[in-house]
């Protein structure tokens, strides 16, 4: 296990950018989630990258990455995160990390509920379309907590977004933050924080895309649920972490459902671990290096710092990995 050096302020909800030629060189990304906070990069050992972190940025509060955004006719790896205090998105390169936003996105437009929070990214397969999945503080209960929007070029080169749907249950208690999307089998997950996890199509064009396929995780949690992370096998196998933040602990359940029951995740496993109320979290199945052979899981801490672990810390006898 591995811990990173400290941000500024306060460590929140972290991101995973695979390198596509050689994984040892893959990078995380973590939020510093404050006033004139920032996203700050590290390598693999933990260290922080300084030429790559962004600051200061307002309250940003989770991140995630996709691959492969068209812009100016070339892909382009992307970083996006919210920025609360301004009520937008901001959206940087990868690996380099520059804007290509033209200075932030505008999000939840015309409401009163806005202060973005949770942010998920999903690229359609069928077309590579790719979609970013906003939530917010506090908002309605009637269906529309969740606002989607398609990322595309602008014509010049820069980023725009374009609202597709607005979705999500919402119990009304607390908030919802952590939301993470499978892109393989084309889920979005996403934590009522105070009663479980609920579960949705995530392309907007589906048939039924808003209605709701599964509420899960709804026993067993000290506290909070919250960070969502997806540790995916072949086949459509893998499994589903979720923080219970108070327990300092993640409980594991089955990403591909029961036979014939694919909407029914079973809870396998629940683990301790190192972080102390983590409330975001990553994880990738990639062999990375010598040191994660078997992906990479993160997680935050509040102590300003993410904490590091092969995925073998994780599964130990129980689960599966890749590479065993």
């Amino acid at each position: 296990m591995i811990v990173t050096e400290p941000v500024q302020f306060d460590s929140d909800d972290p991101a995973i950018w695979i390198h596509p030629g050689d994984p040892a060189q893959s990078l995380v990304i973590g939020t510093d989630k404050e006033a004139n906070g920032g996203l700050y990069v590290f390598d693999l050992n933990g260290k922080i990258i300084p030429e790559k972190c962004v600051r200061p940025l307002q309250r940003p509060n989770n991140v995630d990455v996709e691959y492969g955004l068209i812009l100016g006719g070339r892909p382009v790896d992307i970083a996006v995160t919210t920025e609360r205090l301004l009520n937008r998105i901001r959206i940087f390169s990868l690996p380099d990390m520059r804007p290509v936003d033209g200075g932030g996105i505008e999000v939840f437009a015309g409401e009163t509920l806005r202060d973005p929070m949770g942010i998920a990214l999903y690229k359609r397969p069928a077309d590579g379309r790719i979609y970013a999945i906003v939530g917010r503080k506090d908002g309605p209960t009637d269906g529309r907590y969740l606002w989607q929007y398609l990322l595309e070029d602008d014509g010049s080169g820069t980023v725009k977004a374009t609202k597709v749907r607005e979705f999500g249950l919402y119990s009304g208690k607390k908030e919802i933050e952590a939301i993470a999307v499978d892109d393989e089998l084309g889920y979005v997950y996403y934590s009522d924080e105070q009663i479980g996890v609920r579960k949705y199509l995530a392309d907007p064009d589906q048939a039924g895309a808003n209605n709701e396929l599964a509420f899960f995780a709804r026993t067993g949690f000290t506290g909070d649920l919250e960070g969502i992370s997806i540790y995916t096998l072949p086949g459509g196998r893998g499994y589903i972490l979720v923080s219970d933040q108070q327990a300092n602990k993640f409980h594991i359940f089955k990403r591909e459902g029961e036979p014939g029951q694919p909407h029914q995740h079973t809870l396998v496993k629940v683990i301790k671990t190192s972080t102390s109320e983590s409330d975001g979290s990553e994880v990738t199945s990639v062999a990375l290096n010598q040191t994660y052979p078997h992906g990479l899981f993160v997680a935050m801490s509040d102590n300003k710092t993410f904490h590091y672990y092969d995925w073998s810390d994780i599964a130990g006898t129980e689960l599966e990995m890749t590479g065993r």
